[in-house]
Parts: structure tokens; C-alpha cells; sequence
């Protein structure tokens, strides 16, 4: 089974997450949390598999945690591994 649900045309990210917004019924983050949460997601991405990346981000909303937060927390778990 393919993942490729593309309809043939291009939306931006504004677009889809504006339409994904009224399907799913929560607001889309403003500029400010996107950032927190794109940078998120490249921490978890580079320290890991890809897959971590959006995961992580799942992981802070379900926790009700503020993604500036994670995103330092994810921070600070990387350097711990670091040594």
C-alpha cells in the first residue's frame, strides 16, 4: 500500500496546515511555536533516525509540554549523551 496521497497539485505549508486546521479542529501553531517545533524535530532528526522528528514532536504535544521547552529539553538530552 502507498503513503503517495498527493492529488497532483502543490499546497503550500500555509495551505495544508490551514486546511488540516478545519479538518482536525485545533488552530495551527503560530510562527513562534513552528519554529520551536521545525527545530525540534531537527534535533531529534540529527541526533537519530528521521523518524524521531516528527515522533518528538507528538511526544511533547501529548505531554502538554511547550515546544520552547522541549526544544531545550531536547537540547539538554542530547548533550547528557554527549558526556
Amino acid at each position: 500500500m502507498s503513503d503517495d496521497l498527493s492529488v497532483g497539485t502543490s499546497a503550500t505549508a500555509a495551505e495544508w496546515l490551514a486546511g488540516f486546521e478545519a479538518v482536525i479542529g485545533a488552530a495551527a501553531p503560530g510562527p513562534k511555536v513552528t519554529e520551536a517545533l521545525l527545530n525540534l524535530a531537527g534535533v531529534a532528526a540529527h541526533d537519530s533516525e528521521r523518524i524521531a522528528a516528527p515522533i518528538a514532536c507528538w511526544m511533547a504535544g501529548v505531554a502538554g509540554v511547550d515546544p520552547a521547552e522541549a526544544l531545550e529539553r531536547a537540547r539538554q538530552y542530547v548533550q547528557d549523551r554527549a558526556g
